[in-house]
C-alpha cells in the first residue's frame, strides 16, 4: 500500500531542492531527460534548484565536447536554477568491471560539491539510483543540513548488477550487497519510483508503506501528440518512405535492451517492399547494430534526434518497437514508453508475462490494449505480433488511439510533477515544523 497524502493544510511555499544525480540536461534521452525536466518545472514553480551532477555523456557514452577539460563547472540555464558539474570516468566501451568504476567516480568526484551545498541549507535532498553509490552521500547531505530525503528508483541497480552478472548471484558479497542497499534505502524518508510494482520491490526491501511513493515518469502530451495525416510526416517525406508500413525503434542503445532481435525481424520481412524498419539512437550496442543489418535495404538508421524533431520522428512510425532482454521489464518500465504512448502508436514489446510492462501493454487500464506484446528471445512470435499489426491497420488505428488516451490520463507532464511538488512541500513542511 502507497501513502496517501492529505495537502490542504500546506503552505505553497518555494523550497530550497538540492537535485544529486549522475544524469541531467541536456542528455536527451532516459533519466538526464526526466530529471533535467523536473528541475526546470520546479525552478519555473518559483522553488531554488541545485543540481549536482556529471557532465553529458549517455547515451553515446562520451563526454560532450564542450564539456571535455573542465573537472567542475557551474551553470545557470535559468533564473532560480544552479547546475553544478562534477568529473567522473567514462569508459569509452562499458563492460560490467568499467560501469562499477564509472558509477563509483561520480559518487567520489561530487563529494566536495555535495559538502558545500550543506551550508546552503536545502530542505529536500533528492537523488535518483543509479547511482546508487551516491545513496549514502545524499543522506549524509541531508542529515547534516536538517533536509528531508527522497530515493527516487528509475532503475534496481543493484538488481540488475546480480541479474547482468556483474556481481555473484550468490555468496558473501552477495548477501552484503543486499544488506547495504536495504539499509541505506530505508534511511531515506521517501522511497519512490516508477511503477506500483517497482514500488512493491521497494517494499520488499524493508520500505515502509508511508515512505513509499509512486512517482512515474512524464510525457508532455501537448508536444508529443497524435499529427493528422502521417503521409505527409517529414521524416518519411525525407527518407523516401511515404506509403509504407514504419516499424520504428528510437531511444538508447544499450546492451540490455536486447536489440540484438531487431536485424532478425527486419531480415523477416526483407521481401516485402512495402515494409521498412527505421532504428535511430545511440548507445553501446550501435555499432554492434550496425553490423547485423549490414545489407538490408529494408533498415534505416537514424542519429539521436534533437527534441524539436521528436514528435514529427514518434509520428514516422505505424508501430514502436520497445525491446527487453528476458528478466529486464520487472526491474525497468522503459523512459521511452511514454512519448510512444503519447504519439497514438501501438507499441510491440518484448515482455515476461505478468510484469508491469506486459501488464500496462496488453490492457490492465480501462483503455484497453496498447499494443501487443509478446515473450523476450521469441523470434517466431515477434514477427507473427509484428505481421499482425502491419496486416491490420483497423488494430493499429484503436490501440494507438487507446496508447494516447493512457497517456492522457496517467503520464501527463503537468499532473504527474503537480503531485510530485505537493509530496515536497508536505516533506519541507514536516522538517521545518520539526525544527522550531
Amino acid at each position: 500500500m502507497m501513502s496517501v497524502v492529505c495537502y490542504s493544510d500546506l503552505r505553497d511555499t518555494p523550497l530550497r531542492i538540492l537535485l544529486y544525480g549522475l544524469n541531467f540536461s541536456p542528455e536527451l534521452t532516459g533519466i538526464g531527460k526526466y530529471t533535467g525536466e523536473m528541475a526546470a518545472w520546479l525552478a519555473d514553480r518559483g522553488h531554488q534548484v541545485h543540481v549536482v551532477a556529471a557532465p553529458p555523456y549517455y547515451p553515446a557514452w562520451c563526454i560532450r565536447a564542450d564539456y571535455r577539460g573542465q573537472a567542475f563547472r557551474t551553470e545557470h540555464p535559468g533564473s532560480g536554477l544552479t547546475v553544478y558539474r562534477t568529473p567522473l570516468y567514462v569508459p569509452a566501451k562499458p563492460s560490467g568491471v568499467k560501469r562499477m568504476l564509472h558509477l563509483f567516480s561520480f559518487m567520489l568526484g561530487s563529494v566536495p560539491r555535495m559538502l558545500r551545498e550543506i551550508f546552503w541549507r536545502p530542505e529536500v535532498v533528492w537523488t535518483v539510483e543509479p547511482t546508487f553509490f551516491g545513496a549514502p552521500l545524499a543522506l549524509l547531505v541531508g542529515r547534516a543540513a536538517g533536509a528531508g530525503t527522497w530515493l527516487h528508483v528509475q532503475d534496481y541497480e543493484v538488481d540488475a548488477a546480480f541479474d547482468l552478472g556483474l556481481l555473484p548471484a550468490k555468496g558473501a558479497v552477495h548477501a552484503v550487497a543486499l544488506a547495504l542497499e536495504r539499509y541505506f534505502t530505508r534511511a531515506f524518508d521517501r522511497v519512490s519510483s516508477i511503477s506500483p510494482m517497482m514500488v512493491a520491490r521497494a517494499q520488499q526491501k524493508g520500505v515502509s508503506p508511508e515512505q513509499a511513493v509512486l512517482f512515474p515518469n512524464w510525457v508532455d502530451v501537448a508536444a508529443i501528440q497524435p499529427e493528422g495525416d502521417g503521409e505527409q510526416n517529414a521524416f518519411r517525406q525525407e527518407l523516401g518512405l511515404a506509403g509504407k508500413t514504419i516499424l520504428l525503434y528510437s531511444g538508447n542503445m544499450g546492451n540490455k535492451q536486447g536489440l540484438e532481435s531487431l536485424a532478425p525481424l527486419a531480415a523477416s520481412f526483407a521481401s516485402d517492399p512495402s515494409v521498412h524498419f527505421v532504428f535511430c539512437g545511440d548507445g553501446a550496442f550501435r555499432p554492434q547494430l550496425e553490423t547485423l543489418v549490414a545489407g538490408l535495404r529494408n533498415v534505416t538508421l537514424l542519429a539521436l534526434q534533437p527534441m524539436e524533431r521528436l514528435n514529427a520522428l514518434l509520428n514516422a512510425a505505424d508501430v514502436h518497437l520497445l525491446l527487453q532482454r528476458a528478466g529486464a521489464a520487472d526491474l525497468v518500465m522503459p523512459s521511452k514508453l511514454t512519448g510512444m504512448l503519447s504519439s497514438g502508436r501501438p507499441v510491440l514489446a518484448t515482455a515476461d508475462r505478468g510484469t508491469m510492462l506486459a501488464e500496462v501493454i496488453s490492457g490492465m487500464g480501462e483503455e484497453g490494449a496498447l499494443g501487443l506484446t509478446v515473450s523476450p528471445g521469441d523470434a517466431d512470435a515477434l514477427h507473427a505480433a509484428a505481421k499482425r499489426l502491419i496486416e491490420s491497420p483497423e488494430l493499429r488505428r484503436v490501440q494507438g488511439q487507446n496508447a494516447r488516451q493512457y497517456a492522457v490520463r496517467w503520464l501527463s507532464k503537468e499532473e504527474v510533477l503537480t503531485r510530485f511538488e505537493q509530496q515536497l512541500q508536505q516533506m519541507g513542511h514536516a522538517n521545518e515544523k520539526r525544527s522550531r
